[in-house]
């Protein structure tokens, strides 16, 4: 296809009474359209409007990549020079797997818009009111199981489409007993018909637009904190190529993570953006999970759970993708076999022949690419194997133990980390960092 030579930003439009923000986007003659519902929030907050411009910068990615043009123009909003830089960071780096399927190049994109700063009526959220952005899965459970009891208020936070929920989210969240800020958002409907269009089809750094609408949640309901569940390895790539690296979880990164605190602060308030588990393995936060028995057994992570056709959802864990087993796997050194035998359904992922290639992949020992999932790095899941190994209940699974010989020959743990210290003041550091 022809690629159209000029991605516009519309604008934004907040209607207090109705509780929405709409965003409007163009690709020559082609409006994009796209409402988000806040029902427990006043949009006529101080730093709403920040917040809801922030939203429609990022949001317009998924517009933007039907035909990927090289030029974005942000139309009426004005930025300053260092934002248009970190927004085309985001179109970039948060497409580059997107990129990558479908050969195509964007280090030429420009942004151009007006010279302006952020609206002048600031946020000022109470900090001790705390926004979790909450999935269901092991991430955001342990999230809230350590930092709620620190918080004077805390909810989850919750985006769907209209009229949908998911039991992967809704058991759980029924669990943690807190209330759920929900936003509904409403995609305009061309880009759910993309292939019938012609459209470019990928993944978009959707953590990025989730983050946004958190925000601007927090500000709706004067709260002054948003605490997501990021962890240590979402800021690795999952694969390296000719054009750099590309990494799938870009948006939980930690160059995001930075790249949204300046945007907030820029344009929205005192409103505190981190994630909880940014210093964490994912080894070391399912070992905190494995003590909490009330969600050990109701927790999620299993993309299948979300399918968008109602039809093709499970309400259990399909035992066979590739974060289905990397889930087994670093929960494996610290859950007994026949828990997780019971978690996923009598059929284990570890202990399944036909996901061995897969398990490789994981434990790099292969020469094929990381899968493009949500999955932690390879050093993270070569220590998880080696730590299953060692117990007891799994001393006769002979095809684990060869495994665990091949990686023990390569595995060459890399030193700590110096911890990022982006969590605020008014919260303790998180227990067990590893």
């Amino acid at each position: 296809m022809t690629r159209p030579a000029r991605f516009e930003v519309l604008g934004v439009e907040i209607d207090v009474a109705a509780k929405t923000v709409t965003g409007r986007w163009a690709i020559g003659d082609e409006i994009f359209v796209e409402t988000a519902l806040i029902p427990e929030g006043d949009l006529s907050q101080p730093g709403v409007t920040g917040a809801a411009e922030l939203w429609c910068l990022l949001a317009g990615v998924s517009y933007f990549k039907t035909s990927a043009p090289l030029a974005i123009d942000l139309g009426p909003i004005g930025t300053a020079a260092h934002e248009r830089e970190l927004l085309r960071r985001f179109y970039i780096a948060g497409l580059g797997e997107f990129a990558l399927a479908n050969d195509v190049d964007l280090s030429g994109l420009i942004i151009t818009g007006p010279e302006g700063t952020g609206p002048t009526d600031r946020a000022h959220g109470d900090p001790g009111r705390v926004l979790i952005p909450f999935g269901g899965g092991l991430d955001s459970i342990v999230t809230v199981a350590e930092l709620v009891p620190q918080a004077d208020e805390a909810a989850l936070f919750v985006v769907e489409r209209p009229g949908a929920r998911f039991a992967a989210i809704e058991v759980p969240a029924a669990a943690t007993g807190l209330p759920v800020v929900r936003v509904e958002r409403l995609l305009d409907p061309k880009v759910l018909d993309s292939a019938q269009r012609g459209y470019l089809n990928g993944h978009v750094p959707v953590t990025g637009v989730i983050s946004a609408l958190a925000v601007l949640a927090a500000v709706a309901t004067g709260r002054g904190a948003v605490a997501m569940s990021n962890e240590r390895s979402a800021s690795s790539a999952t694969t390296q190529t000719p054009r750099g690296p590309v990494n799938h979880q870009w948006s939980k990164g930690l160059e995001f993570e930075r790249g949204l605190r300046t945007l907030i602060d820029a344009r929205v308030g005192d409103v505190a953006y981190f994630s909880w588990l940014r210093d964490r393995s994912e080894l070391s936060i399912a070992a905190v999970l494995a003590d909490l028995d009330e969600f050990l057994l109701l927790f999620r992570s299993c993309n299948r759970s979300f399918h968008q056709d109602p039809d093709r959802r499970l309400d259990t864990w399909c035992g066979v993708c590739d974060k289905c087993l990397f889930i087994d796997l670093v929960l494996a050194p610290f859950v007994p076999p026949e828990v997780l035998a019971h978690i996923f359904n009598g059929a284990e992922p570890l202990t399944q022949p036909a996901l061995a290639g897969q398990l490789r992949v994981l434990v790099g020992l292969s020469d094929e690419t990381r899968p493009f999932e949500c999955v932690g790095d390879e050093e993270e899941c070569r220590e998880a194997l080696l730590r299953t190994i060692e117990r007891p209940d799994r001393a006769d699974d002979t095809v684990l133990a060869e495994l665990a010989r091949e990686v023990a020959l390569v595995h060459q743990p890399s030193p700590a980390p110096e911890p990022v210290a982006m969590i605020p003041e008014r919260y303790a550091p998180p227990t067990g960092l590893g």
